[in-house]
């Protein structure tokens, strides 16, 4: 899948745009490059003296990208967004004008069934971002213990039935372990008791924690708003895309407490009704954004 082809709608366009304030000639960078569409809007804003730099983990996204984006002043990296200051300094880039995390999955991730990041993928549950890094999710829920899955759910996905839902999983791998996404959503969907008027799958926070956990995304964040910040040239401007409280709270205590940052949002922007209508997955998008004192 090239990036033309990529079914990934960019969440809060206009708002990011207007955030970031890009100029003709800007240095930017799209630490989450994901579908592209950041990516190519913020190409366009800088023109053909600009320079956009696109960072991700994934690298289907980075092959992706590589297919369509020489032909816009982009510049793809197979990189972790908390080793920008490393991934600057080898392309000799002193300071940018403006950097964005966008922290949500791509639809092109979701649609990826043999990734496992869709509930109803027959395909591994490995859930990791770079598939050569770390351990798929099901050797989690192979080896881990009740105690210790109970723990891990309900700190990455607050999730109030956590004990229950890792009983089952111990329980069921007596027999046959949890080794999809389908088999995983099936058994959470047993366990979390759903009402009707529930917006969300019940897996939703199971399938969050266990995410989070393989690719150590709340570490990476944490790194990243410690170091982005002198990345940026003064004036130069920091906007996160966050879409649970676990990823919000960390970037408005930095945009609230960092000297080297002022917050430009007193409260987070989030999506348009219009927006959440046509695109459900921006529903609990926030945000944030500041510049560099």
């Amino acid at each position: 899948m090239t990036i033309s082809d990529s079914i990934h709608v960019p969440v809060m366009l206009a708002e990011v745009l207007e955030g970031l304030s890009p100029q003709l000639g800007g240095i930017f960078v799209d630490g989450t490059l994901g579908g592209g569409g950041h990516t190519r809007a913020l190409a366009e804003r800088v023109g053909p003296s600009g320079r956009i730099i696109s960072l991700d983990r994934d690298p289907a996204a980075i092959e992706a990208a590589n297919t369509y984006l020489p032909k816009v002043p982009v510049t793809p990296v197979h990189a972790n967004f908390c080793d920008l200051p490393e991934v600057l300094a080898e392309l000799g880039v002193e300071a940018v004008d403006g950097i964005l995390l966008d922290l949500g999955l791509s639809s092109d991730q979701l649609a990826d069934l043999e990734r496992g990041f869709s509930f109803s993928s027959t395909g591994p549950l490995d859930l990791r971002f770079n598939p050569m890094q770390g351990k798929p999710a099901w050797r989690l829920l192979e080896r881990l213990s009740a105690e210790h899955l109970a723990d891990l759910i309900y700190q990455y996905g607050e999730e109030r039935y956590s004990r229950r839902i890792a009983r089952a999983i111990v329980q069921r791998r007596q027999d046959h372990p949890v080794e999809t996404s389908a088999d995983l959503a099936d058994l959470v969907r047993r366990c979390v008791p759903r009402s009707r008027h529930d917006r969300i799958d019940p897996a939703t926070r199971t399938f969050q924690a266990l995410r989070i956990a393989v690719n150590d995304e709340l570490k990476s964040l944490e790194i990243a708003l410690r170091r982005l910040p002198e990345c940026l040239r003064t004036g130069g401007r920091l906007a996160v895309i966050s879409f649970h409280s676990l990823e919000d709270r960390p970037v408005k205590v930095a945009f609230r407490d960092d000297p080297r940052l002022t917050s430009l949002t007193r409260k987070p922007v989030t999506p348009s009704d219009a927006e959440t209508a046509e695109n459900p997955r921006s529903r609990s998008a926030k945000l944030r954004v500041a510049i560099r004192n």
